[in-house]
């Protein structure tokens, strides 16, 4: 029996616009991601979408002012988004439009292996070792920080740094912080939540234009 793509679009407790391809799991490898982003282009209430990249790898739709940012793994690809920002030049940061999202699968063993790579000892301290889930949490945490930071080339251990683990799929949000390349500490929150069998992971600065208003 063949599974179709499933298309799903909803807005996240802090404020940042998810839609979520999965199904068809027949197909694999690149001609899924090809698929799925097809999907995703064909699913916009102001028409057809194209994905596309700056120099910097980042990604945006051509044509549209608003802060996108992908990840996929699997049979799940994630767009996340924020409200349009004509003002703002999205090839470069800006803290209105500072925004990171990755996925990884819920079951995956590997990261327990390598989490000496990517946590500082502090953080090695608030991530249990044996735990699948808060090491998977923290490690799409620091690629959400990463894509969300624009910053190429920056090491995980010592720029990017985790003060908390969000909990999974509650309304609880966690800190963390990037230190740019003069020094300075740019602080971003931090949501997780899992939906079939991966968890999904954004970061935003504490500036970013959002779908909610804060309180």
């Amino acid at each position: 029996m063949e599974t179709e793509f499933i298309y799903y679009r909803h807005t996240t407790p802090i404020g940042v616009r998810i839609e979520e391809i999965t199904g068809y799991e027949q197909l694999s490898g690149p001609n899924w991601v090809a698929f799925a982003k097809q999907v995703f282009s064909e699913n916009s209430k102001d028409g057809y979408r194209v994905i596309d990249h700056y120099d910097s790898g980042a990604p945006f739709l051509d044509g549209e002012s608003s802060r996108i940012s992908v990840s996929h793994t699997g049979h799940m690809l994630v767009v996340a988004s924020l409200p349009k920002t004509p003002e703002v030049d999205l090839s470069i940061f800006n803290p209105r439009t500072a925004l990171g999202v990755d996925v990884e699968s819920s079951s995956r063993e590997q990261v327990l292996k390598v989490r000496d790579r990517y946590l500082s000892d502090e953080e090695l301290a608030i991530v249990p070792a044996d735990d699948i889930t808060a090491n998977i949490i923290a490690w799409t945490a620091k690629e959400a920080l990463y894509k969300a930071a624009l910053i190429q080339g920056i090491d995980f251990r010592s720029r990017i740094r985790i003060k908390s683990l969000p909990v999974l799929n509650s309304n609880h949000t966690a800190g963390a912080y990037v230190i740019d390349d003069d020094g300075n500490q740019i602080e971003f929150v931090l949501y997780s939540y899992e939906s079939e069998g991966n968890i999904i992971t954004l970061a935003i600065s504490l500036k970013t234009a959002t779908f909610k208003k804060r309180k």
